[in-house]
């Protein structure tokens, strides 16, 4: 990103450029330079992370390439990296990485990030733990990585079982290596998916107008261990007779959703309802695994047993 009057911040470098910026680059790995876009991150689409999918694939696939580090807008970063996750057929190291601050920023973080990036990748050949994001030398699992804060530089933290690893002196230490367990084979998302939040006092009128606008599945962000206001239930009932998955997960930043509370609109009554739980997938990143699974083909029982017994 570069700042440009009377515009703001923009994406302005390729590839090449960004290379330029860390000349001990080469250092490290033989790297190749690839522009495949310049979007920033609030204008990525389903279809456009697919495109890069099957980009990154072609690419890895043969012998020709180690592993691929991937420059995004730190909007989105999490979101295209779970997408990743859950559809590359690769086992190479991807790692996803981007900036806080913009190129005319006197602490500008572009050029640490990518070098930091490049080494990830470096160590994490043959491991295959998945795609991962590495933002200020913290390196993060695809599944877990949030952005948290606005503009920090440490922006990015890990839901879940705190980070993969760190970059040191020394090059990459790993504190945890989960192994990549869950792929779809799944040629295009199903983009209409809808993402409805609860909060207090809300009705049924967004979960109802998702479903008359075409959505075919619906995420509803819902509070605490997942639950809503009771006005919520109904819509959600009708979507589940109508054959529209509603998958429930939570505001909450973390933890797991589950059937636990049994006042009208808590848990249980969505469950009987027919709702499935997302376990600790935050919202967006449930809305990217039903689309997967949505394009994949699957029914209702099938999303299920995903969401709610996913492998590990």
């Amino acid at each position: 990103m570069r700042i440009v009057p009377g515009r703001g911040a923009v994406p302005a470098r390729g590839g090449q450029e960004l290379l330029e910026t860390v000349p001990r680059i080469g250092t490290f790995a033989r790297i190749t330079c690839e522009d495949f876009d310049r979007l920033p991150g609030p204008h990525w689409t389903a279809a456009r992370m697919m495109d890069l999918a099957r980009h990154l694939d072609t690419r890895l696939l043969g012998d020709t390439f180690d592993g691929a580090v991937v420059t995004h807008g730190t909007d989105t970063l999490e979101e295209t990296a779970y997408l990743l996750d859950l559809v590359l057929r690769t086992d190479k190291p991807v790692v996803l990485t981007g900036a806080m601050k913009t190129a005319d920023d006197a602490i500008w973080d572009g050029p640490g990030n990518l070098i930091a990036s490049v080494q990830a990748v470096a160590g994490l050949r043959g491991r295959n733990v998945g795609v991962a994001a590495m933002m200020g030398e913290t390196l993060h699992a695809a599944r877990h990585v949030a952005k948290a804060h606005t503009e920090s530089f440490a922006a990015f933290s890990s839901s879940h079982g705190g980070p993969l690893g760190e970059l040191e002196t020394e090059g990459l230490q790993l504190y945890a290596a989960p192994i990549r367990e869950e792929r779809y084979d799944v040629e295009d998302l199903e983009a209409e998916v809808a993402l409805v939040t609860a909060c207090v006092g809300a009705d049924a009128r967004l979960l109802r107008h998702a479903l008359a606008d075409g959505a075919r599945g619906i995420v509803l962000e819902a509070l605490g261990r997942g639950n809503v206001p009771p006005l919520m239930v109904p819509a959600v009932r009708d979507a589940v007779a109508a054959g529209i998955p509603v998958v429930v997960a939570s505001r909450c930043g973390r933890g797991r959703t589950g059937p636990t509370y049994g006042y009208e609109g808590g848990g249980l009554s969505l469950r009987e309802a027919g709702a499935i739980f997302a376990g600790d997938l935050a919202a967006p990143k449930a809305r990217i695994k039903l689309m997967v699974l949505l394009g994949a083909g699957y029914g209702p029982e099938r999303i299920k047993d995903a969401f709610e017994r996913p492998p590990r």
